[in-house]
């Protein structure tokens, strides 16, 4: 890291608590230390590498692989996908998942709370961004990292015309054999499956992973969790303002193809991500907010 970079967000840092360190690939990233728990978030597309609560092992899964540069997205942790997810529908060279998650973001604070630390990043609308996408926006990720794990997305219109996005928070969580793992979710969840060309189907009883994965549940709005009998816990996914959790895994033959993936690592992860897409994109009117939030807990196996 630059000395200018270290000058710049010196004014942040909560001594021994919070610090601003030079991460992978040289990219700047806030580590925070507190009793309660630990975590790391990156500069880079204010993305969660890292959370591991008192006691526990790390709950994120982070790919070894991960190619850590201007540009490319980290493979792993909880991504930003906005203002679209996937492929963008009319423009096929538009980056997949948005462009926020390979964007550098600012620091806007770093506070405590309550025994946990509340990171915040921002990101704005500008020249760059507008290639793809006209709106203008302002982005803040808040992050609480202490014993639980809480994110808020707040979108703000900054514009003079109604604006339309996706979003999701593309959480990639650290199992110890995702063909062993038990999701719990509520009876008769409709899903759309994108590996049976987005057929519509209900689920009926827990989710289990037995090949590629990648369903879009449709009107969820209770909490997920995905027992883990391998690292013997349960990781909790509660969330608000969010009417999709996307489950996705590549499973061996597609996993094989991602150069950022290291070999047998799909194994060891398993993605349930709080988002809104498809159908319940977000609307906002001029001068407008929007706020997702998130919450991960590991509690009681």
């Amino acid at each position: 890291m630059t000395a200018p970079l270290t000058d710049l967000y010196r004014q942040f840092e909560i001594p021994g608590v919070a610090e601003v360190v030079s991460g992978n690939g040289g990219l700047p990233k806030v580590r925070v230390t507190t009793a309660e728990g630990s975590g790391e978030i990156y500069l880079h597309g204010a993305h969660v590498t890292s959370w591991k609560p008192a006691a526990e092992d790390e709950v994120l899964f982070l790919s070894a692989k991960s190619q850590w540069e201007d540009g490319r997205a980290i493979r792993g942790g909880v991504p930003i996908c906005f203002p679209w997810f996937r492929g963008k529908a009319d423009d096929p060279k538009a980056p997949a998942h948005g462009f926020v998650r390979t964007k550098a973001w600012q620091i806007e604070s770093i506070k405590q709370a309550a025994g946990a630390v509340i990171v915040s990043m921002f990101t704005e609308s500008d020249d760059n961004t507008k290639k793809w996408w006209p709106a203008e926006f302002r982005l803040v990720h808040r992050v609480t990292f202490g014993s639980e794990l809480g994110m808020e997305l707040e979108v703000t219109n900054t514009g003079k015309t109604s604006l339309q996005f996706e979003e999701a928070l593309h959480a990639y969580f650290r199992v110890g054999n995702v063909e062993m793992t038990h999701t719990q979710a509520p009876d008769a969840f409709h899903y759309y499956d994108k590996t049976d060309v987005h057929t519509k189907h209900t689920q009926l009883g827990e989710i289990m992973i037995t090949s590629e994965t990648d369903r879009v549940y449709l009107n969820t709005r209770d909490p997920i969790e995905v027992e883990d009998p391998v690292l013997k816990r349960r990781i909790r996914v509660t969330k608000e303002n969010s009417l999709n959790t996307v489950v996705w895994n590549p499973w061996e033959q597609k996993a094989a193809l991602m150069s950022d993936l290291a070999k047998e690592e799909w194994t060891q992860m398993l993605c349930i991500e709080p988002s809104n897409v498809l159908s319940f994109a977000v609307e906002v009117a001029p001068g407008q907010q929007h706020k997702m939030k998130a919450v991960a807990q590991v509690v009681d196996f």
